[in-house]
């Protein structure tokens, strides 16, 4: 029934010809259309721009009518309601779910950056297996989508996560679909068809690890600085509204730069610069401290500027408490042994 009321032709404005140069690029339903969004659809399709602007914010309207997205003047109380609702994510820490408020949260994008070594892969990696857990072991009974940029996904890495988390490491990793981008251009390309996914595998984790890779190896010097912030401006506008339309938890990696002009405190900064930066909901810093790694909010609607420890194990992140009472316990059991 509610594929029936997101179909095309149920938008003023769509004719049969313009319903079929939606569909040739990919464009499948009135989701897909808020999705991309009038810019986008009058890239895509040909069509003139006012066109455009009228027939996505018609689609706009027909969700909102559905209850899938938000009118456009609510009262404070609305949201405050709805948001007690949110579904997360638990990163299977209880220390970083805890800074960010419960764990990753749906409709919203977290951004996770850091030095290489310093875990983003690993969360990452941790999250799909979580996903899939019922809703009260921290899961939301779902699948992941996975988009490798960096060429670090390895499913040797999520069976030993599975595995060591009590799951069926074969069914978990059925449940991930994983899409390696082999540049910019094939990175969004991806993310144009990921609604298709999302539906068809019952996704509620987009992972894109990591954002900004290709676009920092593509796009050299000043000179081309503008076409890369216009590019990833829209690339990120397209994972939120993904993210927000579909209520999909969206998780990005980025890496970091250094500034030698800087002589005090941390010389560390994530790329992607502004844009980056207003587009992710929540920005969690990750370093080194010896085997342990420091997860600090950096940026978020609500949460304080506070750091938390974890650490690097055969679940994927832990606990250091946890780490520590296992370390203790085999000790235990060896000099009993001895």
């Amino acid at each position: 029934m509610l594929e029936e009321e997101l179909e095309l032709e149920g938008i003023e404005g769509i004719g049969p010809v313009t319903k079929q140069k939606l569909i040739d690029a990919g464009v499948r339903n009135i989701m897909d259309l808020v999705v991309r969004g009038p810019v986008g659809i009058a890239d895509v399709t040909g069509l003139d721009l006012d066109k455009a602007v009228t027939i996505c914010n018609r689609a706009r309207v027909r969700l909102v009518e559905l209850g899938l997205l938000e009118k456009d003047f609510v009262t404070a109380s609305e949201i405050y309601k709805k948001r007690q609702n949110i579904e997360r994510i638990s990163t299977g820490c209880r220390s970083l779910d805890e800074l960010l408020g419960g764990g990753v949260e749906t409709q919203a994008i977290t951004e996770f950056y850091g030095e290489y070594g310093t875990g983003k892969t690993q969360i990452c990696n941790t999250l799909c297996v979580m996903v899939q857990l019922p809703k009260e072991k921290g899961g939301l009974n779902a699948g992941a989508l996975y988009i490798d940029s960096e060429n670090t996904f390895r499913p040797e890495r999520i069976y030993s996560i599975a595995e060591a988390r009590g799951l069926d490491p074969a069914v978990a990793l059925d449940r991930i679909i994983v899409a390696k981008a082999y540049n910019s251009s094939h990175q969004e390309l991806i993310l144009e068809g990921a609604s298709k996914i999302i539906e068809q595998h019952n996704v509620k984790l987009l992972i894109v690890d990591s954002a900004v890779a290709h676009y920092r190896a593509e796009f050299l010097g000043r000179g081309t600085l503008a076409e890369r912030q216009q590019r990833l401006n829209k690339f990120m506008h397209m994972l939120l509204r993904i993210a927000e339309t579909y209520n999909v938890a969206a998780v990005a990696t980025n890496q970091i730069q250094a500034s030698p002009d800087m002589f005090f405190g941390d010389p560390f900064k994530p790329t992607g610069g502004h844009v980056v930066a207003h587009t992710s909901t929540y920005r969690v810093y990750l370093k080194r401290s010896g085997r342990h790694r420091i997860a600090r909010m950096v940026d978020s609607p609500y949460h304080p500027e506070r750091e938390v420890t974890f650490v690097l194990s055969e679940k994927g992140v832990e606990d250091v408490e946890e780490k520590e009472k296992k370390g203790k316990g085999s000790s235990n059991s060896n000099s009993s042994n001895a």
